[in-house]
């Protein structure tokens, strides 16, 4: 008997360790490669785009927060990886009468690595888990974040901008950069304006390249109505996959911030 319970405190019972799993969840489904489960892996959603190959040899199930729940079910999967933010409950909860799901619920670092050991537990690949926290948090302690600090707003989406509270795990990665959040005192995903960005005057705009794709046009455009803010392109996937990428975020954010 496997018994581990999830980030949302429901116990997963599994007779034996899972070998037919389906991941609804990018940053969990390459988690999933660096943990060597590429025989047990059989269904990912059309987001999952690490490991490159996976998405010629794996089941398509849709995408994260509109899953194609019959050919989940003909896949009869023996474990579901899903998200509390990234999938739809009902979804979710439709999946869970029939198999089950361990649902991943991660806001900061501290989460982040008991998100991988757990996965690491059920999965029967606790060991290279383990060493995968050691590697994510060795890397962190070397971060030396940004002295003195500065000030920041981070967009995840334009028509409307919407930008990152104190809640979210964009919130924490930034500030292990020793940057400060102008929306620190807001939570979830909250709208924003040009004219509010140009009265908050922060030291960094950063625009995500997910889940709005952000490029250099987006930089020149806004720089020119906010001079006195430094706009920089950031890559989404290392400020907001919370699985192995977090190994290589701290040499990222070194690298964009130098």
């Amino acid at each position: 008997m496997i018994l581990v319970t999830d980030q949302l405190q429901q116990r997963i019972e599994l007779q034996t360790f899972p070998k037919k799993i389906i991941s609804t969840v990018p940053s969990q489904t390459e988690l999933l490669y660096h943990l060597g489960l590429e025989q047990q892996v059989a269904g990912i959603t059309k987001f999952c785009v690490h490991p490159p190959n996976w998405k010629t040899t794996k089941t398509i199930i849709g995408g994260t927060k509109n899953l194609n729940l019959a050919k989940i079910k003909q896949l009869q999967p023996d474990l579901i990886i899903a998200n509390k933010e990234e999938n739809l409950q009902a979804e979710i909860t439709e999946l869970a009468k029939n198999f089950p799901v361990f649902i991943s619920d991660v806001n900061n670092l501290t989460s982040a690595l008991d998100m991988i050991e757990k996965l690491g537990a059920l999965t029967n690949t606790l060991p290279k888990a383990q060493s995968i926290i050691q590697e994510i948090e060795t890397a962190f302690a070397n971060l030396q974040p940004i002295s003195p600090q500065k000030s920041v707003a981070y967009l995840i989406w334009q028509n409307p901008y919407m930008t990152v509270g104190n809640d979210t795990f964009i919130h924490a990665m930034l500030q292990h950069c020793g940057l400060v959040n102008v929306f620190a005192n807001q939570t979830r995903y909250p709208e924003t304006t040009i004219t509010e960005l140009q009265k908050l005057q922060p030291d960094y705009l950063l625009l995500s390249t997910e889940p709005y794709p952000f490029k250099q046009n987006h930089v020149t455009e806004l720089q020119s109505l906010l001079p006195y803010t430094k706009i920089l392109l950031a890559d989404g996937e290392y400020f907001s996959w919370y699985g192995s990428r977090l190994c290589h975020a701290p040499a990222y954010f070194k690298k964009l911030l130098a």
